[in-house]
């Protein structure tokens, strides 16, 4: 491995993982083709051309397919991660071969992540792309005077939209932001089978345990947390959620899982999963409580679902037994066990969602971005919802790719649905 690489243009941990990554990137677009249906119509008709576009994702195999197909419509990009652990270091490397300026290193600390962070925001963006709202928000908070340039962004994560929903009810939001995470191809899908699939699979890589005939506590039932319960149910666990909404918890009794406070299940939990969006989820009493053995991981955007001040406080030493495993040994004699440092299992761990979920996701993300600077100067400052028609259009160009056709409403019956006068 070489060694860091930095320059004005971009910060990467070695360039000469190029090669590694470019086949990695064309493996993933071959189950991204409604993506490559927008890239094709993009270079052609290039409806970003000039335009500064700034993105704080993941820098991941898919990630790198919807920046080419931004870059092929015109768009000047710059990439930094949304997370210090999930960058895929020859992912990176080889955006850099092809002209993308990337500031990403897996592993960064806080102090490298935000500098990185200001380096997208120093290239003085027309359009954001935020998973997780850190560009956005410090924007807002440190360089305001790139603010009046910007025409709008997108968001790609539950917690992101959370930000800037608050952002906005305080008036605080100074642009238009589209909530791509609330399209319903992209929560209903990449929320639910993506973090399903991909949490299991980094807590799997990481550990090797065997989920069959384990309680598993889900932490959240929100759509990351039915995919991941439904998953290790499908895997042969035994699935607990803990909830704080009735109407949540509810569903989940209703799909079959057992429902209790976070407390009880404490004592009787072998794996624990985050997936709230909140803070302190996981906290001392329960760590307090918690078998010997116990499993923690966190597959929600930050790292503050498990308190891991509290954690380490408590603890007499701590380990690193396996790559992304923490063992923690308390005064007692239990050992606890922490994932990849308490973020985001699924890209720390392992990588990510399959391309073929994110395929949706980032065609929500290029057509948002599109939309954005069609509508330049008639969207107030707000957080918006993905249009109707272009998510529907993307649900129809994914079925067609996986070659499924449906039934058309004939002339009669949408007649029928735009009227009021028939009755029983």
């Amino acid at each position: 491995m070489g060694t860091t690489l930095n320059s004005s243009r971009y910060d990467i941990r070695d360039l000469g993982l190029a090669p590694e990554g470019q086949r990695r990137i064309e493996w993933a677009a071959l189950d991204m083709p409604v993506l490559r249906q927008i890239r094709d119509r993009f270079k052609a008709e290039r409806p970003l051309e000039g335009v500064r576009l700034s993105a704080c994702l993941h820098v991941t195999t898919e990630t790198a397919n919807l920046i080419l197909t931004l870059q092929d419509g015109g768009a000047d990009v710059v990439l930094c991660a949304s997370n210090p652990l999930s960058t895929q270091d020859e992912v990176a490397a080889a955006l850099v071969t092809q002209g993308i300026p990337v500031h990403a290193v897996k592993g960064e600390d806080s102090q490298r992540y935000y500098r990185h962070i200001v380096a997208a925001i120093q290239h003085k963006p027309h359009l954001t792309m935020d998973d997780g709202a850190d560009v956005v928000s410090t924007m807002h908070q440190s360089f305001r005077e790139h603010l009046t340039g910007v025409v709008g962004g997108t968001e790609e994560t539950t917690t992101g939209v959370i930000r800037l929903r608050n952002m906005a009810r305080s008036g605080a939001l100074a642009y238009p932001v589209i909530a791509v995470n609330d399209a319903k191809t992209k929560h209903f899908f990449d929320n639910r089978y993506g973090t399903g699939q991909s949490t299991l699979d980094g807590i799997t890589r990481a550990t090797n345990i065997l989920w069959a005939g384990r309680r598993v506590v889900v932490c959240g039932y929100g759509w990351c947390g039915r995919g991941v319960a439904r998953r290790a149910q499908g895997m042969g666990s035994r699935v607990i959620v803990t909830e704080v909404d009735p109407i949540a918890a509810l569903e989940a009794v209703m799909d079959g899982f057992e429902v209790m406070p976070l407390i009880e299940a404490a004592p009787i939990g072998d794996v624990f999963i985050t997936l709230t969006g909140n803070t302190d989820v996981i906290d001392r009493q329960h760590f307090e409580a918690m078998k010997d053995g116990a499993i923690m991981a966190n597959s929600g955007h930050f790292d503050v679902e498990i308190r891991l001040q509290a954690l380490r406080e408590m603890a007499t030493r701590v380990t690193e037994v396996r790559p992304m495993v923490e063992e923690y040994l308390m005064p007692d004699g239990r050992k606890l066990y922490l994932l990849a440092q308490g973020r985001l299992v699924n890209l720390a761990a392992a990588e990510g969602h399959p391309a073929s979920v994110m395929d949706m996701s980032f065609a929500n993300q290029a057509l948002s971005a599109e939309y954005l600077l069609q509508n330049r100067g008639t969207l107030t400052p707000n957080v918006y919802e993905v249009p109707a028609a272009i998510d529907a259009e993307i649900g129809r160009l994914k079925l067609q790719a996986m070659g499924i056709s449906i039934d058309i409403l004939t002339a009669a019956q949408l007649a029928y649905l735009a009227g009021w006068e028939s009755g029983t």
